[in-house]
């Protein structure tokens, strides 16, 4: 979105790498609703070069839509993503082909291990990071990295939507491509423009993390956790309810005339709101589980080979 000072220097130096190293190569650009003169230089460097292809969004939909589209479009047995920037170096791209081909990675995520971002950008993403690395049991340390390298199995057999861009190694995972690889990968300052990311996006990743981590474990059997969830709190209301019976029996088998009535106590509405918000849990679960059985990808499986 609004790269056109870099598209056309970003496309040389991918040409220039890629002929160097005797690549067959094509680069999509994806215009996420530029409001600059970006398609115009798509066009442009379309005419000049034909490895060039160039999709236009109306509006701006985000990065998730472009690496959905991109993916769709891609042709070749290696496909790479990079920001237009030119904060991603080309000159990574060998090498990433290199691990995908002979060392028959899935998917090799970037690793920005020395960034020019400034401070208050580079310690949330060391946090968000760590934590995405715990959740996910994905072990790499970037997954903000734009500059990824996949097979075209994996592109093809994923569906990135939302912001889910950031997780794509996990939607990889979760779609059994375990061999996951990491490449510390050089980082450049930027050179035009401004980011198009600002504090928001730590927020709507903590929401995407969580989304993620639910889909990941729960997704084919949702009742598994809200109905797990809703019969532990019923049984915690249950037990209230049931020691606060137990509690006025002994104080009338002891005559223990001042003790106060079980509704007068504010445990026993406690005890209730807990059933209420158990029952309300498990029926959640329910309803999620006559979704999931009518959603048209659930006996949606990757078959790996056929004979």
């Amino acid at each position: 979105m609004n790269e056109a000072e870099s598209l056309p220097e970003l496309v040389a130096w991918i040409n220039q790498v890629c002929q160097d190293n005797k690549l067959d190569y094509e680069v999509i650009l994806i215009d996420d609703g530029s409001r600059d003169e970006s398609w115009e230089v798509i066009r442009s460097l379309q005419k000049e070069n034909p490895a060039v292809r160039g999709i236009q969004f109306r509006r701006n939909y985000g990065k998730a839509a472009g690496l959905h589209c991109g993916f769709s479009a891609a042709k070749g047995d290696v496909v790479i993503t990079m920001d237009a920037d030119l904060q991603d170096s080309p000159e990574e791209i060998p090498e990433l082909v290199r691990m995908i081909r002979e060392e028959k990675f899935d998917l090799v995520s970037g690793w920005k291990k020395k960034r020019y971002d400034p401070l208050g950008k580079r310690i949330p993403s060391k946090f968000f990071n760590f934590v995405a690395r715990k959740t996910s049991r994905v072990k790499i340390h970037d997954f903000n990295c734009g500059l990824k390298a996949y097979s075209a199995n994996v592109v093809k057999s994923i569906e990135v939507f939302g912001d889910m861009h950031r997780y794509i190694p996990v939607l990889a995972k979760r779609a059994g491509f375990t061999r996951i690889g990491e490449k510390v990968v050089q980082h450049q300052e930027r050179k035009y423009g401004t980011s198009k990311y600002g504090w928001t996006r730590l927020f709507s990743g903590a929401l995407d993390l969580l989304t993620i981590g639910f889909i990941t474990r729960f997704s084919k059997k949702p009742m598994h956790f809200f109905g797990s969830m809703g019969i532990l709190m019923m049984m915690v209301g249950l037990f209230i309810t049931a020691w606060l019976i137990g509690a006025k029996m002994y104080a009338v088998a002891r005559h223990i005339v001042d003790y106060r009535e079980i509704t007068a106590q504010p445990a026993f509405y406690l005890a209730l709101l807990v059933v209420l918000i158990g029952v309300q849990l498990f029926l959640t679960g329910f309803l999620a589980e006559l979704v999931s059985r009518s959603s048209h990808d659930r006996n949606k499986y990757l078959i790996e080979e056929e004979l």
